[in-house]
């Protein structure tokens, strides 16, 4: 199977070599000096501000929102969430459930965040404010550094949620004053679903610190402690911990954060172009680098899915809710290259001489 879904996503050969190898035990200095690693090209490729810290959370990067949510936040709070699609109404959800009060804003599917909207709750009483900075499931890119700004004019806690976007799209979390970061293995760096990694730049430390969250898994004040000895408090996903450090290197050796960001915007420019005569609309007016997420005029997106798969070996992604039969998504991170987009296209055309497109 061809992969262009927006994760799990296609692995680079040393990945899968070192997904097949037995699993270590990992009480062991040896371990810990690999997981201290990890954490050291975490914090430069994020460009994370001095005395930042990172964790590495064994679970899918949900379990990094709540903990976020959970040790970042209370009831004294009053939190400003962007909800543009199905992923900003997760932090919604994770607000609700933890009694974190709060207030929805509310995006059409598709549509940026501009200044004017956002500052509608300039002055409001705000303390933070929680955004998906690619919100997947339209493909929408949000402008950190304009959040950034509203943010500290507000003197708003800032959690940017870059599960998608980490490595697909420019981010500084220093210069965007961002207070969290969070991502996930699945995604640009291309390893198995399993680990989530939690990014806290100093004001977050603080307020870990004096957090009283009622949580053993998610209780990132273990977390930070045990990471300090690169360890984890409970056992890991041991094995992708290791294919994480793998692919920090691979991606080091190729130039780094910002050669990987160029490489997955060139992936997206060149699916675009293929498909210009295709009938598809662009639904994000403000199209992230990792998705490109399509609105076909003439047939429906689940269909495409299915034939795609079925028919052709093609995985791309199916939407849910009321957007399954009018937009499908297709990643273009992970191991992929032009001429998979080629592939692809190709196939797309042919179903469209079939009369299924």
């Amino acid at each position: 199977m061809l992969n262009f879904t927006v994760g799990p996503v296609m692995s680079s050969d040393k990945v899968r070599t070192i997904g097949a190898e037995q699993v270590p035990y990992f009480r062991t200095t040896e371990f810990s000096e690999t997981m201290l690693e990890n954490e050291n090209y975490m914090l430069k490729f994020v460009k994370a501000p001095s005395n930042a810290r990172a964790v590495f959370m064994t679970c899918s990067s949900t379990g990094s929102m709540e903990a976020v949510v959970m040790n970042c936040f209370t009831k004294e709070d009053k939190v400003l969430v962007i909800n543009g699609g199905s992923f900003g109404h997760r932090f919604v959800e994770l607000c609700e459930i933890h009694e974190i009060p709060y207030v929805s804003l509310n995006l059409e599917h598709g549509r940026k965040l501009t200044k004017d909207k956002l500052y509608e709750y300039d002055n409001k009483g705000f303390t933070g404010l929680l955004v998906n900075v690619d919100e997947t499931s339209t493909a929408v890119l949000y402008n950190t550094e304009m959040i950034g700004e509203f943010c500290k004019k507000n003197d708003m806690f800032f959690v940017c949620d870059c599960v998608s976007s980490f490595l697909a799209d420019p981010f500084h979390m220093a210069e965007c004053d961002a207070d969290v970061m969070i991502t996930g293995t699945q995604k640009v760096l291309a390893c198995p679903p399993g680990i989530s990694i939690i990014v806290l730049a100093p004001r977050a430390l603080e307020r870990v610190e004096a957090s009283k969250a009622k949580t053993m898994y998610f209780d990132l004040k273990d977390a930070l402690k045990n990471q300090e000895r690169g360890q984890t408090p409970f056992t890991p996903a041991v094995g992708i911990l290791l294919q994480i450090n793998a692919r920090f290197k691979e991606i080091d050796r190729s130039g780094g954060a910002d050669a990987e960001v160029a490489r997955v915007a060139a992936q997206a420019e060149d699916f675009r172009k293929k498909i210009k005569g295709l009938p598809f609309e662009m639904v994000s007016e403000s199209p992230a680098n990792g998705v490109t997420s399509l609105h076909p005029t003439t047939a429906s997106a689940y269909d495409i899915f299915l034939k795609l798969k079925d028919e052709y070996g093609i995985w791309v992604c199916p939407n849910g809710g009321d957007m399954k039969d009018t937009v499908f998504r297709v990643g273009h991170i992970g191991a992929l290259t032009h001429e998979d987009n080629t592939t692809l296209v190709n196939a797309l055309k042919d179903m469209q001489r079939r009369g299924l497109l």
